[in-house]
């Protein structure tokens, strides 16, 4: 595989070989922008809950306490080129066997295992999956006793800087820890489908092939998100890496282990983010808000009536389109780019519920009323 010399978001961590060659691939991504959780179970030991803890852990300590939770997971896909395999991380979230991944970990597979840390293999099946999320649920069906459910903390209590660490397979290195710091939060993550992840963490924890999937920690213990991807010119990491945050999961994984998928809210609009030059041409005193440059046909965002952009206007030798509405705020908050609203649907918003949007059209604000619908197929 070829790789240019610009720096590619780089969708993370699956060890492949192919018949007697091994090899270490990534997936390039391009560079884009952009229900009823409850579940029970007598068994369950990781619920829908955060888990609080105030107590914290050397870096000794944590991996002792969660290393029998992760997990090796063993794919074979085929290809035009025959048969391959590769090698991904995940985490226990129950004692009914179901094991947390990404979802490009065990897509289109024919044949997937888990291995434990102490050498133990089974075979596992998908229980649902969620490509605009990148996270999958398998199940393996062993005795309770054999399964140690990793504890989920509260991903939005983390902090810039907080010292974190992560656990998982690198190169099929089974059980490897590396650590680092949470370098920036409320990144948006390309995933190639169409649609991108928001919310993600940043980290400069040390991320590579074989570690998607695998949990990372906080020093409580607590599984705050799930590594997923890494930012580098040729492959290897580069001290930027990407985790799913645990809010997702929370929000996503027990509709998935239910009913197999899971239907993320969509309003049905493209924009852009208002920058200085844009606000000049649309005489803003501020360069903040969003404005809608097409509205797709039939979606909600065409059913509230908001309306896209039909002009365009030139300064300084570059043609803007303009003329569409112009997004403030959504639920009584500041919106300041298209970041903060699929952050604002990730975190707060199912399909069925209603956005309150402020919006400033041909200079006067009016509020509008819309309703959420399941995403179309990208």
């Amino acid at each position: 595989m070829s790789y240019s010399n610009r720096s590619k978001i780089l969708l993370g961590g699956v060890v492949f070989s192919v018949v007697l060659l091994s090899v270490a691939s990534l997936v390039i991504l391009p560079p884009v922008l952009a229900q009823d959780n409850s579940y029970s179970s007598e068994n369950l030991q990781t619920t829908n809950e955060f888990q609080s803890s105030e107590q914290t852990y050397s870096l000794t300590e944590l991996f002792d306490r969660s290393e029998l939770g992760v997990v090796s997971i063993t794919v074979t896909k085929t290809s035009d080129h025959g048969d391959s395999t590769s090698v991904g991380s995940g985490f226990v979230f129950d004692k009914e066997g179901h094991i947390i991944t990404n979802n490009h970990v065990v897509d289109n597979t024919k044949k997937i295992s888990v291995t434990f840390i102490d050498g133990t293999s089974y075979r596992a099946e998908i229980i649902g999956n969620d490509p605009d999320a990148d996270i999958a649920v398998i199940k393996v069906d062993v005795i309770p006793d054999k399964l140690y459910p990793l504890p989920i903390g509260n991903s939005s209590t983390l902090k810039v800087g907080e010292q974190i660490a992560a656990i998982g397979n690198p190169f099929g290195l089974s059980g490897s820890m590396t650590s680092g710091i949470v370098s920036q939060l409320g990144r948006l993550l390309p995933t190639g489908v169409g649609y991108s992840i928001p919310d993600v963490i940043q980290t400069d924890t040390a991320i590579n092939p074989g570690n998607s999937g695998g949990p990372l920690l906080n020093m409580q213990g607590q599984v705050v998100g799930i590594n997923t991807a890494i930012y580098s010119n040729d492959g290897s990491f580069s001290g930027v890496g990407f985790s799913i945050p645990s809010n997702i999961v929370l929000k996503i994984v027990p509709t998935l282990i239910q009913e197999g998928g899971y239907q993320h809210p969509w309003i049905g609009i493209s924009s852009a983010n208002i920058t200085p030059d844009l606000a000049e041409v649309l005489n803003l005193e501020d360069a903040k808000g969003v404005l809608i440059m097409t509205v797709v046909k039939d979606s909600p965002a065409a059913k509230a009536g908001l309306r896209g952009s039909s002009q365009t206007a030139v300064t300084d030798d570059v043609e803007y389109t303009i003329g569409g509405d112009i997004l403030l705020s959504v639920d009584g908050k500041e919106i300041r780019k298209i970041d903060d609203i699929l952050t604002h649907l990730q975190r707060e918003k199912i399909v069925g519920d209603t956005l309150n949007l402020q919006i400033l059209r041909d200079g006067k604000l009016i509020n509008i009323k819309l309703t959420l619908e399941g995403r179309p197929e990208s």
